[in-house]
């Protein structure tokens, strides 16, 4: 009877390292950096392609906490122009104030994730990409900016300037 506990034991500790170790891993993950050896924390690097504007990469850096059921809500993004960039694909996108949400992530059972906002300036011809936290930490939504400009791509065009 112990034998069998033993193994059974050793059985779900194998598949619960296997499901954190599969969990952990993204088809866009592209580093991962350790926090050290006595924390279960790791910095991942993932990459984003615009999907409206796939000339478009983004890199987001956040920490993921494994075998914790809230990751913190730090996170850094750093978008660069990697292909081309054409009237049409500008014409697809949100132009609103708000813009629109790109990418989303659960970062918690509590509700908090990570999003991934564009947001178009027409006065300087730029694609912002917002990351920010949903979940208010310590007093503050953490966020991270990163800007795309459209000079010397096909979808510039010059701003319209208006009097003040």
């Amino acid at each position: 009877m112990v034998k069998k506990i033993k193994f059974f034991g050793a059985i779900s500790i194998i598949l619960v390292i296997t499901f954190f170790a599969l969990y952990s891993c993204s088809r866009d993950e592209v580093g991962t950096v350790s926090l050290g050896l006595f924390t279960t924390k790791d910095i991942k690097i993932e990459k984003l392609n615009d999907p409206l504007i796939p000339g478009v990469t983004c890199h987001i850096s956040n920490i993921v906490a494994d075998l914790s059921f809230a990751d913190p809500s730090d996170s850094s993004i750093s978008c660069r122009q990697t292909g081309e960039i054409t009237p049409e694909m500008l014409s697809l996108i949100d132009k609103s104030k708000s813009g629109d949400v790109v990418f989303t992530k659960s970062k918690s059972i509590l509700f908090k994730s990570l999003k991934i906002r564009r947001i178009f300036d027409p006065s300087t011809q730029t694609i912002l990409y917002i990351s920010y936290s949903t979940k208010e930490i310590e007093g503050s939504f953490k966020h991270s900016m990163s800007t795309v400009p459209l000079w010397g791509t096909k979808a510039y065009s010059v701003p319209v300037t208006t009097a003040e």
